[in-house]
């Protein structure tokens, strides 16, 4: 079974949105300003950076930009463009192509059926 591993917030205003999470929930956030992106901690994390607490999950933040302009829930895969092939075949759509993540990953965009845009995410 696929597992919900991430969230990513999109923000008109990165900088207010940071603020509002961190002051509200307090969530630590770490910008990484080349990639345009802001990793976000609900939890605490090891030395591998993945959260301490079983069932717990980290995300991020990024400009609001199509197709990414509602929250989204990211499933980690065991095999990622054998899932590319599954949302296809059972009526999906890929809204962003496989890219890869520094070394840490693979990741995509995809539309279910029902409209909703998720991620995938496979481990290098």
């Amino acid at each position: 079974m696929d597992k919900v591993v991430h969230f990513e917030i999109p923000a008109d205003n990165t900088e207010r949105a940071r603020k509002f999470y961190t002051q509200t929930f307090n969530w630590e956030m770490n910008s990484i300003p080349e990639m345009k992106y802001t990793i976000i901690h609900t939890t605490e994390i090891d030395e591998k950076m993945m959260p301490k607490e079983k069932g717990a999950i980290n995300g991020g933040m990024l400009q609001r930009q199509h197709p990414i302009t509602n929250p989204v829930i990211t499933i980690n895969v065991e095999d990622i463009n054998l899932t590319i092939e599954k949302i296809k075949k059972n009526g999906g759509e890929i809204v962003h192509d496989k890219f890869q993540v520094g070394n840490m990953g693979l990741s995509a965009y995809f539309k279910d059926t029902e409209g909703n845009i998720l991620g995938l995410w496979q481990n290098l």
